[in-house]
């Protein structure tokens, strides 16, 4: 189940996981049927355990919590784009600027937990930043174990927001409340195997 992340740790990758990830499979097919809504509130909920971690070792770093309060702000309708849209790069920022790649991931995790207010798209990048992170956390002998345990809590958090989204009498952004669009982590997936 972890052998591509294998062969990508002893190619020494920065990034461990991707869409392609076996280990990541079940989810994204199960991102693929969320409605947008479903799969912000599902973002954001689990992006408050990362930035748990984070603030306990920079607890001055203020920009990752700003991303995730500013892309709920904008996906309830409060804020445009624009803000939004700086919050999560410097979300992003902080991982360069920290040089700590356990950390920096997390921040990246976080950012595109925000940035799936903007498209469906983003909400993979949630696990694929904050499983690299675990591995860096465990090591390469330990990762098995809590690599897993977090993607079951991704599944059992998403089926959780699949049931609940819409029964919370939410305020949305109006882009939010069009379920005509198709999931664009769908579409994505259609095209990359027309192309295969």
């Amino acid at each position: 189940m972890f052998s591509d992340v294998k062969v990508k740790m002893k190619k020494k990758n920065k990034l461990l996981f991707s869409r392609d990830s076996l280990c990541l499979q079940e989810l994204k097919e199960l991102i693929q049927l969320q409605t947008h809504r479903t799969l912000v509130m599902w973002a954001l909920d689990c992006a408050a355990l990362p930035l748990a971690k984070f603030e306990e070792k920079y607890p001055e770093e203020k920009r990752p919590r700003n991303c995730l309060e500013l892309c709920e702000d904008w996906a309830r309708g409060k804020i445009k784009m624009p803000v939004a849209k700086r919050a999560i790069l410097h979300s992003h920022a902080v991982a360069k600027e920290i040089d700590d790649i356990e950390y920096g991931t997390l921040c990246q995790a976080i950012g595109h937990a925000g940035a799936t207010v903007h498209v469906e798209t983003h909400a993979l990048g949630l696990p694929i930043y904050e499983l690299t992170s675990i591995v860096h956390s465990y090591g390469k002998e330990d990762f098995q174990d809590p690599v897993t345990e977090k993607i079951d809590y991704y599944y059992t958090r998403l089926l959780h927001w699949q049931e609940n989204t819409d029964n919370l009498g939410l305020k949305w952004a109006d882009f939010l409340m069009n379920d005509t669009k198709p999931n664009k982590e769908r579409l994505l997936s259609e095209k990359k195997n027309e192309n295969q």
